[in-house]
């Protein structure tokens, strides 16, 4: 924030130098980020300092709130302004009204009224302290306006009362903007905009004449000829000063402050000192009271400082008493309580909730200098957590087995998103609402894209055959009324696929192999076709499932996704939700015998339709419930001309084993025909032999 050397100084007593107030600012936590030189009109050389300050600190964007840090960490006394504006007109009610229908995005309306203005050039004292700060004085109502917006951090807006249509008494509208609305802001060069119904504004009965903590409208603009004026004091909720802000483009001084909170609390105090400037500059009468509408104001926050505890965490032997003078010179009231101090926090600073906060502010104030730092700090490494090791057990498996990691970011286009949404009303796309990411607005609903895009990049660089991982969050939004986001982290890899089968079968074996590391031998995974996710090609898609809840997916990509991201190559993924069982890391290992005889093995081949899925026959032999039968395997899949079309040759191996004997064959012999049996009557089967 800039601030002008001078304009600090005249809350202070004694002042203190453009050095002086860089030094103590900076040690109250307030660095200084420049400062210049200003020559002001009156031939006087004023400072112009930047101060950095923290997002938290509301308060502080403003003189007043520079000089009470200022005050409490030098001792220098504050000088508080103390309005007493003296209305002499009619009633403000029979001149106008005020409705507040958002009162949970703007807590409190104020409005005061006066008539017979006179607007013409500002002082030489005023103009001197707008232009040493760096603004520009446009006249004495814009400019007291500006004034008390950088002198007590309260933003206020001033309308042309006469400006406000109404049939009957001019009439203030807190609402949310139509959809489309019309709006031209104030301000030179400005063209009419359209709103939103996300968007809240100030309106007449028309019309909207103000984005509210935004932006003025040029409609209802202060000029020259303006006698009676509307003076706004308010407070609005910062997410939707911000979000209106972002999405239109507009930054301001008043929204700067919005978007940091701003209490209702404080918003009668700096009516007084606007309508005071206002008279003193430009004349005129103060209409009585003061339309308002809003929630009640809330009660100052009591919170309780235990000095004991506040000792034990800064760590130096700070008494009872040097810590309710910090207090003071902050403007915190305070009484004693049993073993405590307790605290009303000023309405301006809403960054204090805890007694932690009040601590902290101990201990600024005291100096942060004064708080010992020892030698040496003995500390002790944190072993990994079970999450970081099961990735890095998974990301060692991977690259072993040739496989690169990525990091991509989370931002694509917009119809890269869209061609891995999930079918069905129930999701959508994630779009940020920041105007300014044009080419990657979308939260990616999968990790694939990304890697489509590294391969595509790879194979234009001359590197074809590149193999990708990553682990990444993935982004969904639920359609409906609340809009619930959800964030997930996956892990996907990718590898070329000139033979399909090899590279299914390679897909297979890997997440084999990382479902093993994670959760253990024991575990073993189901894997079902599917047809329902558009861009895996339709007959090389599965889904993996684990205890009977879907994983992941893995499967060919089809040729009208990879062309989105110029890729012809025949291309084989898989994305499986396996981070979220890293917590269960290392599994658990269990020694088991050997078994002490030996088994026989089967191989079946068996002719049947092309579309009949290997989960199908595993399924049906394992109802035989055969004999002594320790496992079914999944061999190989053969098609050829010889096999025939639409059909395809699928082996099979059956394992038998007695825990007790050695078996003999023919005591598999009717195990097998049984099997044989099954896959005639059932799948229409041709035993090959």
């Amino acid at each position: 924030m800039n601030t002008s050397v001078a304009w600090i100084n005249q809350y202070l007593d004694p002042p203190a130098s453009a050095h002086e107030q860089a030094d103590l600012l900076t040690r109250a936590g307030f660095p200084v980020e420049s400062r210049e030189d200003v020559r002001v009109p009156d031939g006087t050389t004023d400072v112009r300092q930047d101060i950095e300050l923290t997002s938290n600190r509301g308060d502080c964007l403003s003189h007043i709130g520079l000089a009470r840090e200022i005050a409490a960490v030098s001792g220098r006394r504050l000088k508080l302004p103390t309005p007493s504006p003296k209305p002499s007109g009619p009633t403000a009610s029979s001149v106008a009204r005020v409705t507040n229908r958002e009162p949970d995005l703007c807590p409190l309306y104020l409005a005061r009224i006066i008539r017979g203005v006179k607007v013409g050039p500002s002082p030489a004292w005023l103009a001197n302290r707008l232009i040493a700060r760096g603004d520009i004085p446009r006249n004495n109502i814009v400019d007291a306006s500006n004034f008390v917006l950088f002198e007590l951090g309260q933003p206020t807006h001033v309308f042309d009362l006469a400006k406000l249509l109404n049939p009957g008494k001019p009439e203030i509208i807190v609402r949310r903007a139509h959809a489309n609305e019309p709006f031209l802001p104030i301000g030179e060069g400005e063209k009419e905009i359209k709103l939103s119904t996300d968007d809240l504004v100030i309106a007449d009965a028309q019309r909207a004449v103000a984005i509210a903590g935004v932006k003025g409208g040029a409609l209802t603009a202060v000029t020259n000829s303006t006698t009676d004026i509307l003076i706004e004091i308010a407070t609005f909720a910062p997410t939707t000063v911000r979000n209106t802000g972002r999405r239109l483009g507009i930054a301001s001084d008043s929204a700067y402050r919005f978007e940091r909170g701003v209490h209702p609390g404080q918003l009668e105090s700096a009516a007084d000192r606007i309508v005071e400037l206002i008279l003193q500059l430009c004349g005129g009468t103060l209409c009585k009271d003061t339309l308002s509408a809003g929630k009640p104001i809330p009660p100052q926050r009591q919170i309780s400082l235990r000095p004991d505890r506040a000792r034990a965490i800064l760590g130096i032997p700070i008494t009872d008493q040097q810590m309710t003078d910090a207090l003071s010179r902050l403007g915190f009231l305070h009484k004693a309580a049993k073993g405590a101090i307790s605290c009303s926090i000023p309405y301006p600073r809403i960054d204090i909730e805890r007694e932690i906060d009040l601590i902290e502010e101990v201990g600024r104030i005291h100096g942060l200098d004064h708080i010992p730092i020892a030698d040496s700090i003995p500390i002790r490494v944190a072993p990994p957590q079970p999450y970081e090791l099961a990735q890095r057990a998974v990301n060692d498996a991977l690259v072993g087995m040739g496989y690169i990691e990525t990091v991509t970011h989370s931002l694509i286009a917009e119809n890269e998103a869209a061609a891995f949404l999930p079918p069905g009303p129930g999701f959508q796309l994630t779009r940020l609402a920041e105007q300014r990411i044009v080419a990657d607005p979308i939260l990616r609903p999968s990790i694939i894209p990304s890697l489509l895009r590294v391969f595509a990049l790879n194979r234009d660089n001359g590197v074809p055959s590149v193999q990708l991982f990553e682990t990444a969050s993935t982004f969904a939004q639920l359609s409906g009324g609340d809009q619930k986001s959800i964030e997930r982290v996956n892990l996907a890899f990718l590898h070329p696929a000139a033979d399909a089968q090899h590279a299914i079968r390679q897909a297979r074996g890997v997440i084999d192999r990382l479902v093993q590391i994670v959760l253990g031998n024991d575990v073993k995974i189901e894997v079902e076709p599917t047809t329902r996710l558009p861009w895996f090609t339709s007959w090389g898609a599965g889904a993996i499932k684990l205890n009977n809840q879907i994983l992941g997916t893995f499967g060919m990509l089809s040729p009208s996704v990879t062309s989105i991201f110029g890729v012809a190559d025949p291309l084989l993924t898989a994305e499986i939700g396996l981070p979220e069982h890293y917590h269960r890391y290392p599994p658990l290992s269990q020694a088991r015998a050997l078994p002490s005889f030996p088994a026989i093995e089967r191989d079946v081949s068996a002719i049947v339709d092309d579309s009949l899925a290997w989960v199908e026959v595993k399924s049906a032999v394992a109802s035989l419930r055969l004999a002594h039968l320790e496992a079914i395997e999944f061999i190989t899949t053969f098609r050829g001309k010889q096999i025939g079309a639409g059909k395809k040759s699928l082996t099979l191996r059956a394992r038998f084993r007695a825990p007790d004997r050695t078996l003999r064959h023919d005591e598999v012999d009717p195990q097998i025909a049984s099997l044989i049996s099954t896959l005639q009557k059932q799948f229409h089967a041709e035993i090959r032999k």
